[in-house]
């Protein structure tokens, strides 16, 4: 139920923004390594991508972070649906000519001289929109089927398929995934999660089964040295990058495999390069602080009143523990590749400032605990 909440608050949770400000630094130092090679090679600037991340990525999601940890978050409340239509209009337009095609996928937006990836966007008007919609005091969204479980499906299904169409399937598993979560964590019955649980994996299995890209990763995935040359490059070039490392690394800075064999070693590939340089006990302590991250978030959600507070914390947390389990277990050849980054640490300004706000919306709501 939602509950009034003082707007002045207590001191934020601390540790935290600590964890929030490790991840961030951690990612800029494991970028700079990452990249200063094929920057170079490139851009004739070893620090390119480096700083085109700290401009377009540190620095808005900076902004986004102060302005989020400033505004009570009970006011996101009255745009989450205004926001979520804007976030949907955005992915729609990659389809138009405004959208750019790379590699085979429409996932880019171009208005003059800014670029940016409207799915990260919709992560966060995602969340927004359905920890609003959840913790509507007026209706019973997470129990009754026709006024809860259905228009749920209709509009998660609705921006699946726009994903799908790009295509972006990794994104699709994570949204939907940490939006069951959500769902789950609101009261839901268990029989409507299942049935969503259901409905989602036939769907996907159809899809996988007649895209034979898709289909392929899941093949590779089970036999990954069939075709080592080609649909198997990647995750084995991931697996003897990550091996290389040992205990403590070959040395930061140092790695041979993002200069040549592994792929998007600044993109999904980081874990490797980081794997490579610092070995087990650098990407040992870099999943530490994810699942520290993500612990504290559910701990500060249950520690709420609000449920409106408690769904974006906990839709929040399940966005990090997805993706970033996503990329460092396709990697490390636990499930298949999905090219998904790995949060706060990947090469990507849209993420990385769509991540920063959030923390500042988590830093907020920590304060009314």
């Amino acid at each position: 139920m939602a509950t009034k909440l003082s707007k002045k608050g207590h001191r934020p949770d601390y540790f935290l923004m600590g964890l929030i400000f490790l991840l961030t630094v951690a990612g800029l130092v494991i970028l700079a390594s990452a990249s200063s090679e094929i920057s170079r090679i490139k851009f004739n600037d070893s620090y390119y991508y480096l700083k085109h991340q700290i401009l377009y990525g540190l620095f808005m999601g900076l902004i986004g972070f102060f302005a989020a940890f400033t505004v009570h978050y009970q006011h996101y409340r009255k745009i989450a649906f205004l926001f979520l239509l804007f976030g949907l209009g955005l992915l729609a337009l990659v389809f138009t000519p405004f959208g750019i095609t790379a590699g085979g996928a429409s996932r880019w937006l171009k208005f003059g001289p800014v670029v940016f990836q409207p799915a990260e966007i919709v992560k966060l008007s995602f969340i927004l929109y359905l920890s609003a919609w959840l913790s509507n005091p007026k209706m019973n969204r997470s129990e009754d089927f026709f006024t809860g479980f259905l228009p749920f499906l209709a509009v998660s299904g609705f921006i699946g398929a726009l994903l799908l169409l790009q295509p972006a399937t990794s994104t699709v598993v994570i949204l939907l995934g940490a939006g069951g979560i959500m769902y789950f964590s609101s009261g839901a019955q268990i029989k409507h999660i299942f049935g969503a649980g259901l409905f989602i994996i036939a769907a996907l299995g159809l899809i996988i089964l007649v895209t034979p890209y898709r289909l392929k990763r899941i093949t590779t995935f089970f036999n990954p040295s069939a075709d080592i040359s080609n649909a198997g490059y990647q995750i084995n070039q991931s697996l003897n990058a990550i091996g290389s490392g040992g205990l403590w690394g070959i040395g930061y800075g140092r790695s041979t495999s993002k200069i040549s064999y592994l792929p998007a070693p600044i993109g999904d590939s980081i874990f490797a390069v980081a794997a490579e340089e610092l070995g087990f006990v650098g990407a040992g302590a870099l999943i530490t602080i994810f699942g520290v991250l993500v612990f504290r978030l559910f701990w500060i959600a249950k520690g709420l009143r609000d449920k409106f507070g408690q769904l974006i914390l906990v839709g929040f947390a399940s966005l990090i523990a997805l993706q970033s389990l996503m990329n460092m277990g396709a990697l490390s050849g636990f499930m298949p590749l999905t090219g998904v980054p790995l949060p706060f640490i990947s090469y990507g300004g849209t993420a990385l400032a769509v991540f920063l706000t959030l923390s500042g919306m988590a830093v907020n709501i920590s304060k009314y605990t």
